[in-house]
């Protein structure tokens, strides 16, 4: 069975406001951690596939597998969205007049009820992601907390602004309790125009094939 491999994405970050460099050069490690778990356990998983089948005795062991890959694929692509929604010298907040903002107002009422929704479920306790969704069906956004990268992910809808708040995005540059200030720093990194560009086209941060 021939599968296609993925290659980690570079991203450009040096220089951020508040996310050192040193945190940056350790995630980016932990990320293609997960790029080459992803390729290992397809390849894994395609040798049980190759006579078109999957035995009985081979279930327990092919379950295992796919379920870890649900994991790793899940957190390669969203360390991707999160690399690609920042850069150096970002604005903490979108334009009044671009999309974000107007359908962050039509779903919220506002766009500061929105961010505080967003804060909000960024400082739960506990590691994990806060994403911002959009309903591809109406436009509305909604803001929800993903535990272990593939649970709590809604179907069907297209992640516009992705904030990774596992302890080792903010760990070596704050405290365990000083999550609120790592937060405050990726605000001011937000690359608005990624945002905006998933929101109006749909389009994803979509790893590379090889």
């Amino acid at each position: 069975m021939a599968f296609k491999t993925y290659k980690p994405q570079q991203f450009d970050l040096s220089g951020l406001n508040g996310i050192s460099d040193r945190t940056l050069e350790m995630h980016f490690k932990l990320y293609e951690g997960y790029v080459k778990e992803t390729n290992n356990l397809t390849e894994k998983i395609s040798k049980f596939l190759e006579d078109g089948k999957v035995d009985q005795e081979e279930m327990p062991a092919y379950s295992e597998l796919t379920r870890r890959l649900g994991f790793e694929y899940n957190g390669m692509v969203l360390h991707e969205y999160y690399f690609g929604n920042m850069k150096r010298q970002g604005s903490v907040d979108p334009e009044k007049t671009s999309a974000f903002h107007k359908a962050a107002v039509e779903t919220f009422g506002s766009y500061d009820i929105w961010k505080a929704d967003f804060v909000g479920i960024g400082k739960m306790r506990g590691v994990g992601w806060a994403i911002c969704y959009q309903d591809p069906s109406n436009g509305n956004l909604s803001n929800h907390w993903i535990t272990l990268h593939q649970i709590g992910n809604v179907a069907g809808f297209n992640p516009i602004l992705v904030m990774d708040v596992w302890e080792h995005a903010y760990l070596l540059d704050y405290k365990p309790a000083e999550r609120p200030k790592y937060i405050e720093a990726f605000f001011s990194n937000i690359d608005w125009s990624a945002a905006e560009h998933r929101l109006t086209s749909g389009a994803s941060a979509k790893p590379a094939t090889a």
